[in-house]
């Protein structure tokens, strides 16, 4: 009787012991998709930026790299119809702001990244433009595509209030 309880326990240790083991692996497999998670919403993060930082020194041309370079590109806000393809969009904001003064500070808050699959996401931010005479701002709603490692802006929807 004491030899099949000890091997009853013996074999339930056993399983227990199997099962911290499955249970910290699987932790392990979490961790490391939370941390390429992280890597790829900084990416993101960078993309705005390094297109704030273009913007700030005046250069459009270099503030269009976060956009995907595609007819299918689209740029919608509530003062203008929607732009659709890339080189459109370049020469909307070209035309809007032709100018350094017009241009302004660009400043911006990220409010949420979402990873919505591994080549895709949301993000949403408020942003101002710190000008002379005014200070315009508004919210911007984006949806992101990865291509190869670059993570590029495929529609960009933006309100001013």
């Amino acid at each position: 009787m004491k030899q099949l309880f000890i091997i009853t326990l013996l074999i339930l240790i056993g399983c227990f012991s199997d099962k911290r083991n499955i249970t910290t692996e699987s932790k392990n497999i979490t961790d490391l998709n939370e941390i390429e998670k992280k890597n790829e919403i900084k990416k993101i993060k960078d993309v705005l930026f390094t297109q704030q930082t273009y913007w700030n020194n005046g250069d459009i041309d270099g503030f269009m790299r976060g956009y995907w370079n595609s007819e299918q590109l689209i740029f919608t806000s509530a003062e203008h119809k929607p732009t659709y393809g890339w080189k459109n969009t370049l020469e909307m904001y070209k035309r809007n702001y032709p100018t350094r003064y017009s241009m302004g500070e660009f400043r911006f808050d990220i409010l949420d990244v979402n990873l919505t699959s591994n080549t895709t996401a949301d993000l949403n931010g408020k942003w101002e433009l710190i000008r002379i005479a005014d200070q315009p701002k508004g919210r911007f709603w984006l949806i992101l595509k990865k291509f190869d490692e670059n993570w590029l802006i495929i529609k960009d929807s933006t309100t001013s209030f």
